[in-house]
């Protein structure tokens, strides 16, 4: 029997009949002090008055009553446990183990290896925040190679400023967009000298709201930047094999679905490792097109492996 949070409440079959003579009134709802037996005897005497006749004991029910805690009205029953991928456990340890020799190209050329460790924190964040503007829809390899030329040149909010459109665009070129990225870094620029003193936003709301940013660059830059887990960050990669592993409740078209999809299932300590292990997962072995699904331990435990290949 479960007695936490529970009091014992006891209920007298009968009411007395009558209280003693000369007893004063006592308080709404008062109950009378229990009087031992010799206690008793020694009233009578005291008072020289007739022997009593020993009433009869009375029998007591008891009843339990539940706490407030229990009873009152913010009290909830018990959640159903949520939704979860049957075998995403294995399926994690399986691709930690693929991925266990770090060398696919986002090991070495992501975000957190384009910046200059030796410069200033805030022109570190800044840093952070281009690499990842020029790395949407773009090869690790081509972005790490226009970091290292914008470097070259000293990147930081003022000397982006103060090259012309055409430097730049020959800078980062061939990087995806790249014409449309030139005007976004010029137009983040100048808002984060404005607003930010040079540097960037520490939060995602104030990140994605520069031109240019979008949720998976604003969760990276949170991680790689500021040290801080705010969310899972989806690319292409991420997206296409969390549909593929069924770590999706439904299918999801984008990535961002496929982000809220992610976090409402998956344990919030895990969400910083997300991202990394999936894009170089995606990258040498759950390829866009002709995935190496015998080569993937998770051939027998993927549903979209018997579509694409596997067993």
């Amino acid at each position: 029997m479960r007695m936490a949070g529970v009091r014992m409440v006891t209920r007298s079959r009968s009411r007395s009949r009558s209280r003693s003579s000369g007893a004063g009134p006592r308080g709404a709802g008062e109950e009378a002090a229990p009087v031992r037996k010799g206690e008793a005897n020694a009233e009578g005497r005291k008072n020289h008055g007739p022997a009593k006749r020993q009433r009869k004991t009375q029998k007591l029910s008891v009843a339990y009553e539940a706490s407030d805690d229990e009873k009152g009205e913010g009290a909830k029953p018990p959640e159903a446990p949520g939704w979860e991928p049957p075998d995403w456990q294995q399926q994690l340890v399986n691709i930690r183990t693929m991925r266990s020799g770090k060398d696919a190209p986002v090991d070495q050329l992501g975000a957190e290896h384009c910046y200059d460790p030796s410069a200033p924190p805030k022109v570190r964040r800044y840093q952070v925040l281009l690499s990842l503007m020029l790395s949407s829809q773009t090869k690790d390899q081509v972005t790490a190679g226009a970091m290292q030329r914008l470097r070259a040149r000293g990147l930081t909010v003022d000397s982006v400023l103060q090259t012309d459109d055409s430097t730049l665009g020959a800078l980062i070129y061939p990087v995806g967009f790249w014409r449309s990225k030139v005007k976004f870094i010029k137009q983040t620029s100048a808002i984060l000298q404005q607003r930010y003193g040079g540097d960037i936003p520490s939060s995602v709301a104030e990140l994605v709201a520069l031109p240019g940013v979008g949720p998976k660059m604003a969760h990276l830059a949170m991680a790689v930047a500021w040290g801080a887990v705010s969310g899972i960050a989806v690319d292409t990669h991420v997206h296409r094999i969390a549909n593929r592993l069924g770590w999706t409740k439904t299918a999801t078209k984008s990535p961002e679905k496929t982000r809220a999809a992610l976090e409402a299932w998956l344990p919030r300590e895990l969400w910083s490792e997300i991202n990394g292990l999936l894009v170089g997962f995606g990258q040498q072995t759950c390829l866009p097109v002709r995935p190496r699904c015998q080569a993937c331990l998770n051939r027998s435990l993927c549903p979209a492996a018997r579509n694409l290949g596997g067993p």
